[in-house]
């Protein structure tokens, strides 16, 4: 297991929103490059599903905006705190485990995993799970980065990425195992990150890298680093 795996790492990271706060405003403003986020709305839309399940919706901001799309969303979390922002939103949102959906057979037309899958200790048995509540002719989008993720971050420290356990390279190895169909769209966008005070901050704010941010020395100019993202979309499930 990994700490991006790990149960207790997770649910000590998502206690709060302080540091997701502090990613997000990185994503968003030293951003260039499509978003991963805005790709795994597009798939969902494309879908134009009624009943949408989102397997760890964060502070509900993704299932807010497919909500706006005329879906139906129910979402779920393994944190209260991040269920309860979504809630706050407008979002029909619980907490509960996607290794044991709380729901019926055949329940949703679409579920939807962004950025979540690498965090799920038991790979198999949350796609099983995907499969059981999904209809016949559903549809799992999910998104996912390479395990190269940043390299330039971490060459500035002098480490190699941690193992990412559902990465852009063999998630859809995992995903065959599961769903008959399985398409993948790559995307990739850069951080541009204007000073070292920024960086060290941003690592600070990450689960695999906060310990290193004082490693980093100090350097003059922005710093440029890329990342590699994928969107998955998973037909057919196989019934297990």
């Amino acid at each position: 297991m990994s700490e991006l795996n790990d149960p207790d790492v997770v649910a000590r990271e998502y206690e709060d929103e302080s540091r997701l706060v502090a990613r997000r405003r990185a994503w968003s403003d030293f951003r260039e490059g499509p978003s991963s986020d805005d790709a795994a709305l597009e798939a969902v839309r494309r879908e134009e599903p009624g009943h949408v399940l989102e397997i760890g919706c964060g502070w509900g901001e993704l299932a807010e905006q497919i909500a706006e799309a005329g879906a139906e969303v129910t979402a779920i979390d393994l944190s209260f705190r991040m269920a309860q922002l979504a809630h706050e939103r407008g979002i029909r949102a619980s907490v509960a485990d996607g290794q044991a959906l709380p729901f019926g057979a055949n329940r949703f037309d679409l579920v939807i995993a962004n950025a979540v899958m690498y965090h799920i200790p038991n790979l198999d048995l949350a796609l099983t799970e995907v499969g059981r509540v999904l209809a016949p002719d559903g549809v799992f989008v999910a998104t996912t980065f390479e395990l190269g993720r940043f390299s330039e971050l971490w060459d500035l420290v002098g480490h190699t990425p941690p193992r990412l356990p559902f990465d852009a390279d063999t998630a859809g190895t995992d995903l065959r195992r599961h769903f008959r169909t399985v398409t993948q769209v790559n995307g990739q966008h850069a951080l541009v990150f204007p000073s070292v005070n920024e960086v060290r901050s941003y690592l600070a704010s990450t689960i695999a890298m906060r310990h290193l941010a004082d490693r980093v020395s100090d350097f003059e100019g922005p710093l440029r680093t890329t990342r590699r993202f994928a969107v998955f979309t998973a037909r057919r499930p196989i019934a297990n």
